[in-house]
């Protein structure tokens, strides 16, 4: 259900996109009356599909602060970068921003852990370390995977985005990005398999 949760502004965007873009001209009307523009057919799926991310995102992390909760620092990354990419799209009418938005998070992640190796400070050891117990060298395996993943999928964010179409990349975004981090996160699991305590062990 979280994985839904998390994943809410970018099927929202899909969605919206693909509805927008079979309705171009309204798309482009409900546009230039919301957002004061001059979008036109053309533009219009990608702007109403930023807007909606947008306000997703806000609504997202108010409705957990809402609640009484502190929202995730991944949350709030996302949040920051969909606001501020989400509205250079819309203001300088350029969907290059919101294409550069995935790669910008991953590559900060990237960037957190390598910060981190730099100061000798594995990060997922910090955060996981109380439920798995690995060696040293595993624990460094796993964080040199981290690294790499986020900087390939990053760079391959901005392949689709500059080779391909809108069209395209947004169907990268949810089921290449998605499917690539559900095969990564896969993998890691039965690297760390071997770890994770027994907590009902045969004969208890």
């Amino acid at each position: 259900m979280k994985f839904l949760y998390d994943l809410l502004p970018v099927i929202l965007l899909f969605t919206v996109f693909k509805i927008a873009q079979g309705n171009a001209d309204a798309a482009a009307a409900i546009c230039n009356n919301w957002l004061g523009g001059s979008f036109d057919a053309t533009q219009a799926p990608i702007i109403c599909a930023t807007a909606t991310a947008v306000i997703v995102s806000i609504l997202q992390i108010a409705w957990v602060l809402a609640k009484g909760k502190k929202p995730e620092v991944m949350l709030w990354l996302s949040t920051v970068l969909v606001v501020v990419f989400g509205s250079l799209t819309i203001w300088m009418n350029n969907e290059m921003f919101i294409k550069w938005k995935p790669t910008v998070l991953y590559w900060l992640f990237a960037a957190l852990l390598l910060g981190g190796a730099f100061f000798k400070k594995n990060f997922l050891k910090s955060v996981l370390g109380k439920q798995l117990f690995m060696p040293d060298k595993a624990w460094n395996a796993l964080l040199k995977s981290c690294i790499v993943f986020f900087v390939a999928v990053g760079v391959l964010n901005l392949i689709v985005a500059y080779t391909f179409s809108t069209d395209i990349w947004v169907d990268f975004k949810l089921f290449g990005l998605m499917g690539l981090t559900l095969l990564f996160t896969v993998g890691i699991g039965f690297y760390i398999a071997p770890y994770i305590p027994d907590k009902n062990p045969r004969g208890k």
